[in-house]
């Protein structure tokens, strides 16, 4: 669950992103694990889903180191967050992310997503297009 105001929008590096709404300092925890919303799903949860369903749970699911067998799944902008090899959030703890340098408003929020993937990171083509102005988001 975000603990800072944060937004989407487009993305530079894909698609959209996860923006702070608010200046971030250095050292906040920006993102925890809350179980009353972020969710744990069973990874036979994949093999027995329709294939609508275990494409969103490979692109927004992730793992969570201290529960094997698990994916975790945000309930909120937390699950757009892109990988950067030199992002601003520190995930090394499995349960929060950490912000790493003073992010400015406006400013994307990063993770590296090798801090917390088990094997090799897959990343997926891109799912969303971002439109400007009234044009449609699909």
């Amino acid at each position: 669950m975000m603990l800072v105001r944060a937004y989407l929008a487009p993305s530079s590096i894909e698609g959209l992103g996860v923006f702070s709404h608010d200046n971030i300092r250095k050292g906040d925890v920006v993102w925890r694990f809350d179980t009353r919303f972020d969710q744990l799903i069973p990874l036979q949860t994949l093999a027995d889903s329709d294939d609508r369903t275990r494409e969103f749970l490979e692109r927004y699911g992730y793992d969570m180191p201290m529960h094997p067998g698990f994916l975790a799944l945000d309930a909120d902008e937390g699950r757009f967050m892109n990988h950067s090899d030199a992002p601003n959030l520190d995930f090394s703890a499995p349960d929060y992310g950490v912000a790493l340098v003073d992010i400015p408003a406006g400013v994307e929020l990063t993770c590296d997503y090798r801090e917390f993937t088990v094997g090799d990171i897959v990343f997926q083509p891109p799912r969303h297009q971002v439109a400007t102005g009234l044009s449609q988001v699909n």
